[in-house]
């Protein structure tokens, strides 16, 4: 499993309690757990595969949340209108591409690759949606090194 580098102080429930209400977002457990163990930060292994046609991807950074650089605040702002519904951003690979955690009831805890590269005018176009695990640890559990090194 992948460790986190660089992460910020991690949160207590109630702190997580009071971001998704006063965001009006509602996490996983699984992801509750994360945030309280790591507020974002760096995995190291961060290669992953996104899927046979796409290939290989480096995860960039987890976002947090406090006063930080990559703060889930900002981009829960940026991709509102522009993920499907149902998912939310929580972090990026260096081309600007999203890591995204279901939250609804048919994509609960599964994570996606989300590719800006094929957005579509439809939020809700799940075209451009690439499934990568079952939670966020299961997500953790596949990175690795970069094999071409």
């Amino acid at each position: 499993m992948a460790q986190m580098e660089g992460s910020h102080p991690p949160l207590t429930l109630e702190e997580i309690e009071e971001f998704e209400i006063e965001h009006d977002v509602k996490f996983t457990e699984q992801y509750k757990k994360f945030l309280q163990e790591s507020n974002g930060g760096y995995p190291v292994p961060n290669m992953f595969k996104i899927s046979d046609e796409q290939g290989e991807d480096v995860l960039n950074v987890f976002y947090g949340i406090g006063d930080m650089y990559s703060n889930l605040e900002d981009y829960l702002d940026i991709y509102e209108d522009r993920l499907p519904q149902g998912f939310i951003p929580i972090g990026n690979d260096p081309g600007g591409n999203v890591i995204c955690l279901g939250t609804n009831t048919e994509y609960y805890e599964k994570i996606y690759f989300w590719d800006h590269e094929e957005e579509s005018e439809d939020p809700d176009d799940m075209s451009n949606m690439y499934f990568l695990a079952n939670t966020i640890y299961d997500f953790l559990d596949l990175m690795h090194e970069d094999s071409e090194q």
